[in-house]
């Protein structure tokens, strides 16, 4: 039998109509498709079928990472547990890029402006942030309530947005600034970590993702 004891699990909330849509979404509040609400039917029921038991639940304060894991919780029976949202926790803010499409945005500010802002750890668009300021929010967030959790026996479930995720993700594997660009979550795919004894976070597989999360 699994022990599930000092584990994070990391699920991007279901596709949104801005995924599907193809637009900078940022800090807009989107719903779920009808796709991204399967989605998440389909991450909760595998969490389920792999036996995991989570004692604490984080996301952030956008209704499409909120409906996220209402859906996963209700799949693994876990209603009731209590879901710890925060801002530090929101997807990037793409300023004066929310609410365009890729070809809007490059129409506006030219095809490799906007490749620099998508994909660099430093750029930062109009009005909004780079990957950098999202990791100066998430990480602190992290260390401060998650971390804690975890190290006390504890088995975390995080519902998050793919920019703030990435940045998650370069403390947790080591990822270079250099090599983010090349890093993508899909829509409710989820990760498996198991904290070492040292406190660091080790990517681990049990099962694997929810095939439709891989798109």
């Amino acid at each position: 039998m699994t022990d599930f004891s000092r584990m994070l699990v990391l699920i991007r909330h279901g596709q949104s109509e801005d995924n599907l849509q193809d637009l900078f979404s940022g800090l807009r509040e989107p719903a779920l498709t009808a796709r991204g609400v399967e989605e998440a039917h389909e991450a909760g029921r595998e969490l389920k079928r792999l036996g995991f038991r989570f004692t604490h639940a984080f996301t952030s304060v956008q209704t499409r990472a909120l409906r996220t894991m209402e859906i996963v919780l209700a799949e693994l029976g876990l209603p009731d547990l209590p879901v710890r949202s925060d801002p530090a926790l929101n997807e990037r803010d793409y300023g004066q890029l929310a609410g365009l499409n890729k070809t809007q945005a490059r129409a506006r500010f030219s095809a490799e402006q906007v490749r620099v802002w998508r994909k660099s750890f430093h750029a930062v668009p109009p009005g909004g942030e780079s990957l950098e300021m999202t990791a100066a929010r998430v990480w602190p967030f992290y260390e401060r309530e998650i971390a804690p959790a975890i190290r006390d026996g504890g088995c975390a479930l995080l519902v998050g947005h793919g920019n703030a995720l990435r940045s998650m993700l370069m403390r947790l594997d080591g990822i270079d600034p250099m090599d983010i660009e090349d890093v993508n979550i899909g829509t409710a795919e989820f990760l498996v970590y198991r904290m070492a004894e040292d406190g660091t976070l080790v990517r681990t597989r049990v099962g694997q993702a929810p095939a439709a999360g891989a798109a």
